[in-house]
């Protein structure tokens, strides 16, 4: 059995696995795949048994495992007017193909999938002198929630992982750093007043203005005066407000508000001295507004959480991934992959993959035939490497 890495590519695109629903048929799609080829994956569930992570080794157990990592979920298409069915992959005869996921990150395990035949004649062969690990993974779209688990479960398994590539779209040029990014709610209770009589109010909207603001100054102040890393796209760590909600009417003075903003920083740096400081400023608003309400309240809760990523210089798979890609180094970006989340369990990691990180989360999201081209021949080149003594 042999398929095109085009042909795998519809099949996962044509599963909607926006992240607010299940990714189940996609991962037991995949898992009966593989199973055709004889071999056998270890799914890790969330806690209500809707999701799942996946697991595949090819090669003997007792070989270390270099692992081939991308995330089954996509974003939504909610709001986006496109051309063409987002989840029916579609072939303009322009060189690309347009679908949702098909860039970030479905292309990648299409091509991975497509090989695997291959990849078991190099097991059974006897060829392989470390295995090949297939990892799919659930809720990265939503702040890399899922693969921890699956991390937890190859630690508790005594899976020796030597190394990990993360197939995002880097238009297959190796990203060897990234930023971490946090999430954080805040809710803002003050008290309500019909709107003739503000003063025996509190103001949550207003009172939740002046933190945004205090957000956006240290984000200014880190932009202007910051630690830069010129490795990066965007050389400082940022920090932005997301989304407000808060009110019922006009004439009603609003009990609450409240509001997500995200930090991105540099390796190196933490979320939580930016946090710190919005915390600072809350409790001196929240003296103020106790004058005039008692029971006003404002809470910063921790919704998600990514750690930066940077790779060792001196990792066996950056330097294999040098070697096949024909370059030296490579590039930090300003977005966050699970190559943290592997990276904090001692698992060493590049992120390389096909397609532009452009095009993901766009309507008429779509890779070229030719990054496929790319990947499936960089692949091929690994296996080659895997089945050679050192």
């Amino acid at each position: 059995m042999s398929q095109s890495a085009q042909e795998l590519l519809a099949e996962l695109v044509r599963f909607d696995t926006t992240s607010r629903y299940s990714n189940l048929q996609l991962i037991e799609w995949a898992r009966d795949y593989l199973l055709r080829l004889g071999v056998e994956a270890t799914l890790t569930f969330n806690d209500d048994g809707g999701k799942a992570n996946l697991f595949a080794r090819i090669g003997a157990p007792e070989l270390p495992v270099v692992l081939l990592s991308g995330h089954s979920d996509v974003v939504p298409v909610d709001g986006q007017v496109w051309d063409s069915d987002p989840f029916a992959l579609t072939d303009k005869g322009d060189g690309r193909l347009y679908g949702r996921g098909s860039a970030d990150m479905k292309g990648f395990i299409a091509c991975v999938l497509s090989l695997a035949p291959w990849f078991v004649e190099l097991a059974q062969g006897g060829k392989l002198r470390q295995a090949i690990g297939i990892a799919l993974s659930y809720d990265e779209e939503v702040g890399c929630l899922g693969v921890g688990r699956m991390i937890d479960r190859l630690v508790a398994d005594g899976v020796q992982v030597s190394g990990c590539i993360v197939g995002e779209p880097t238009s297959m040029q190796p990203v060897i750093a990234h930023k971490g990014i946090a999430h954080y709610l805040c809710k803002v209770s003050g008290r309500a007043a019909h709107s003739s009589l503000t003063p025996q109010g509190v103001n949550a909207i207003e009172f939740a203005a002046r933190l945004i603001t205090h957000i956006r100054k240290l984000a200014d102040a880190e932009a202007s005066f910051g630690h830069r890393q010129s490795l990066y796209d965007v050389p400082f760590t940022t920090l932005q407000t997301g989304t407000i909600n808060g009110g019922t009417a006009c004439n009603i003075v609003p009990k609450d508000c409240e509001f997500m903003f995200e930090c991105r920083w540099l390796p190196g740096d933490s979320p939580e001295r930016f946090v710190d400081s919005v915390r600072d400023y809350a409790a001196t608003l929240l003296l103020e507004m106790r004058e005039v309400a008692p029971e006003a309240d404002v809470q910063i809760q921790p919704v998600v959480y990514s750690p930066a990523f940077e790779s060792s210089e001196d990792s066996a798979v950056r330097r294999i991934v040098a070697r096949l890609c024909g370059c030296d180094g490579g590039k930090g970006v300003a977005y966050t992959t699970e190559a943290g989340l592997f990276s904090e369990a001692g698992i060493a990691c590049v992120v390389l993959g096909p397609g532009n990180i452009e095009q993901a989360h766009r309507p008429d999201e779509y890779i070229e035939i030719e990054q496929l081209r790319q990947c499936l021949a960089w692949l091929r080149r690994l296996g080659d490497e895997l089945t050679q003594e050192p």
